[in-house]
């Protein structure tokens, strides 16, 4: 009996942690669950501006037991490049992340997992390590300050492997660009799709939702992961284009593998960051490609001992046209969204006259309403297709 308590009380307590972080206005921090399993928590972490890991898109695992909050929760990272990349002192290149609050590292009295912390101040916990100055949190190099050298290297190839990984490779994993592929050369969703079904007649199907590119991102990781494609820096300049490669698929596990192992719930959001901060990556690549020449190696810091380390080189003249390219992908989809609008207008289907009643209704209340505060214009390009809105 009471163990049942518990697990109520700490999937009752976890549902409301996750619900606070939701409607928070912390816009660097972002947690999902799956109804049917609310202890288990994907999150996202965006990097912090003014530091080496800036704007990165960092995601961990975290499993809640059912002594939780008595018990702190299990927490590891995913955005380690299929294991070979080390992005911090206290995060490993397996996914271990070590904190005092976590039982992972030893602390200080009063350092230690209480319940009165949850899941918002683990993230924040493990956002602090991404600091400016990285290098000081390797236990007996506290006092290096980060314009020392060794700390300036550190600092220098964080900053370039942010870029590489937990940017273009995971923005051209949701976006089915194979590196080295130029943008012309990508199979759209509807190649895709057709090659799993071996017809036409289902892709359509599919293609009727401008929310595809969700279905494009979990079908183009059927045979990846979230690391699907650990690129290696010291090759990757030297790679040529390709053609895309040719699968066999199996209709019936793509879907249950959709169902599982495929979730993504971050895809969209990262989507609409990457532009955001889609200037500032470039600013940064550029500047950076003027301090590091092409090919020069990563410098191995006194702690690091592989696999447990990052290594590679520099090569921020690919991470530029990475970045153009997925802009450019970006930029396609939602051209692609704009037709199968018209085509879902055309059709009248449920959703298309559904979201035109909501843009009428929005328009109405903004555009013609009274209220305190910055005024917002609802406009549609198109009268004719909902799809596409413009706000003022």
């Amino acid at each position: 009996m009471t163990t049942t308590t518990n697990t109520s009380g700490a999937i009752a307590r976890i549902t409301r942690e996750i619900a606070a972080i939701e409607k928070g206005s912390d816009l660097s921090l972002a947690v999902a669950c799956r109804d049917s399993d609310v202890r288990n928590v994907r999150a996202l972490i965006i990097g912090p501006p003014e530091t080496p890991y800036e704007y990165g898109f960092f995601e961990f695992e975290i499993k809640f037991s059912k002594e939780y909050p008595i018990k702190s929760p299990s927490v590891r990272s995913i955005t380690t490049n299929g294991g070979r990349t080390r992005f911090n002192p206290n995060i490993y290149n397996e996914g271990k992340v070590c904190l005092s609050i976590l039982g992972t590292w030893r602390g200080n009295p009063g350092e230690e997992w209480s319940s009165a912390q949850g899941l918002e101040s683990v993230l924040l916990s493990i956002q602090s390590l991404m600091s400016a100055n990285p290098y000081e949190n390797e236990p007996g190099y506290e006092d290096r300050g980060k314009s020392e050298e060794m700390p300036k290297q550190y600092v220098a190839k964080i900053r370039h492997e942010t870029l590489r990984i937990a940017v273009c490779q995971r923005l051209e994993g949701l976006l089915g660009i194979e590196r080295g592929q130029p943008v012309a050369k990508r199979p759209r969703l509807g190649e895709k799709l057709s090659s799993v079904f071996g017809g036409k007649g289902k892709e359509k199907e599919v293609e009727a939702s401008p929310g595809a590119s969700v279905a494009a991102s979990a079908n183009e990781e059927l045979h990846s992961s979230i690391e699907s494609r650990p690129d290696d820096a010291s090759s990757e300049a030297d790679t040529p284009a390709t053609e895309p490669s040719v699968y066999e698929y199996d209709a019936e596990a793509t879907f249950a593998a959709y169902d599982s192992s495929q979730w993504d719930p971050f895809a969209d959001l990262m989507k609409r960051r990457f532009l955001w901060y889609y200037d500032t990556y470039v600013q940064t690549a550029t500047a950076e490609l003027a301090l590091h020449p092409q090919g020069q190696a990563f410098t191995r810091m006194e702690f690091e001992y592989p696999p447990n380390s990052m290594e590679g080189h520099f090569d921020y003249a690919n991470i530029l046209k990475r970045l153009d390219g997925i802009k450019q992908a970006l930029e396609e989809e939602q051209e692609r969204w704009v037709k199968i609008g018209k085509k879902q207008v055309a059709e009248e289907t449920q959703v298309a006259v559904q979201l035109a009643f909501q843009a009428n209704q929005l328009r109405y209340q903004w555009n013609e309403g009274k209220y305190d505060g910055s005024r917002l214009e609802i406009n549609l390009p198109d009268k004719g297709n909902p799809f596409k809105w413009d706000l003022t």
